[in-house]
C-alpha cells in the first residue's frame, strides 16, 4: 500500500505548500482514494508536484465536519467529476470553534456541497466493499483531547460542545495487513482503537493520522503524562504508527521517545510504501 501526504501542517520541501490541515492520497490493491482534502486547494498543487493524478481517484473520504479536513472538497469535485465522496450525515451540520479572545468562528464544511449526487452519506458503521470500511460514533472516555472543549456544534438553535458523532475512521483490510486511518481522533485515539478492535477478526497492524494532542487555538499541548500513557498503550498494541497534523510536534517527540521507530511523522510530501 502507498500513502502520499498531500497536505499537512509541515512540509518536507519549500516547494510544497503546508497548511493546518490534512490530506492523504492512498493506493490500495483495489482503490486510489483520498482521505480528507485539506483546508484549501493547496493539496491540488502539491499533488501535481508529487505526481499524484487526482483525476484517477475513485473515491474520497471526509473524516469529519471541520474545514481543515474538508475545505478543499469543492476544488477536488471540480477536478474529479466521477469519484464518490463518503461523508457522515452529521458532518454537514454547522461546527464552530471558540477562540482565546472569546470570538466564535465557523469551521464547518460547505453545506451546499451535500446536494451533489456524488456525496454518499455514511453511518456509524458503513462498509464500502470487502477492503474498505468506515466506523464512526466511537464510544469511550479515555483521554478525550482537552482541545475538544473549544469545539462546538449547533443543536436545537444553540451552540453546545461537539460530540464528534460525525467523525469517521477508515479501516483498510488487505491480504496481509489491517490499517486504521484517523483524521483527528477527536474521540480519543485509544477509544477509537478499543471501539474498532472487537469489530475485526485480526489485529490492527498500522495506525495513521492525527491524535489531537495539540490545541492550535490556544497554542498548547496535551498534558505530557497523558501523552505518555497513550504512548504506553500504543507500545503494548504493537502496531506501527504514523502521525501528523493535530498531534503536534512536541507530543510527537514524546510519543517517539516511548515508541522509537514504531512512531513516525508524516509531513506534506511524505511517501510511504507499507
Amino acid at each position: 500500500m502507498k500513502i502520499v501526504t498531500l497536505a499537512e501542517n509541515t512540509a518536507l520541501s519549500p516547494e510544497l505548500v503546508s497548511e493546518h490541515g490534512l490530506s492523504l492520497y492512498v493506493e490500495t490493491p483495489k482503490h486510489k482514494l483520498l482521505f480528507d482534502v485539506g483546508a484549501s486547494p493547496a493539496f491540488v498543487a502539491n499533488a501535481r508536484k508529487l505526481n499524484v493524478d487526482l483525476t484517477a481517484v475513485d473515491l474520497a473520504i471526509i473524516s469529519h465536519g471541520h474545514n481543515d479536513h474538508g475545505g478543499g472538497l469543492k476544488a477536488f469535485m471540480e477536478i474529479n467529476p466521477a469519484a464518490k465522496i463518503y461523508v457522515h450525515p452529521k458532518a454537514f451540520i454547522k461546527h464552530y470553534a471558540s477562540r482565546p479572545d472569546g470570538k466564535v468562528v465557523e469551521i464547518g464544511l460547505d453545506e451546499e456541497l451535500q446536494k451533489d449526487e456524488r456525496i454518499v452519506l455514511t453511518g456509524d458503521r458503513f462498509v464500502i466493499d470487502e477492503e474498505l470500511e468506515l466506523i464512526g460514533n466511537v464510544q469511550g472516555d479515555l483521554f478525550i483531547p482537552s482541545g475538544n472543549r473549544v469545539l462546538l456544534m449547533a443543536r436545537n438553535g444553540q451552540l453546545v460542545e461537539d460530540d464528534f458523532a460525525h467523525e469517521q475512521n477508515l479501516i483498510i483490510k488487505t491480504a496481509a495487513k489491517t490499517y486504521l486511518i484517523a483524521g483527528c481522533a477527536h474521540r480519543g485515539i485509544i477509544n477509537i482503537i478499543n471501539h474498532i478492535k472487537p469489530l475485526l477478526d485480526r489485529p490492527i497492524d498500522c495506525i495513521i493520522g492525527g491524535y489531537h494532542l495539540y490545541n492550535k487555538a490556544a497554542d498548547s499541548n496535551e498534558d505530557p503524562e497523558i501523552v505518555r500513557q497513550i504512548a504506553e498503550y500504543l507500545r503494548e498494541l504493537g502496531a506501527t504508527c504514523y502521525t501528523c497534523h493535530c498531534t503536534g510536534l512536541e507530543p510527537y517527540k514524546q510519543l517517539r521517545a516511548v515508541l522509537g521507530e514504531k512512531m513516525q511523522y508524516l509531513a506534506t510530501g511524505s511517501v510511504l510504501v507499507i
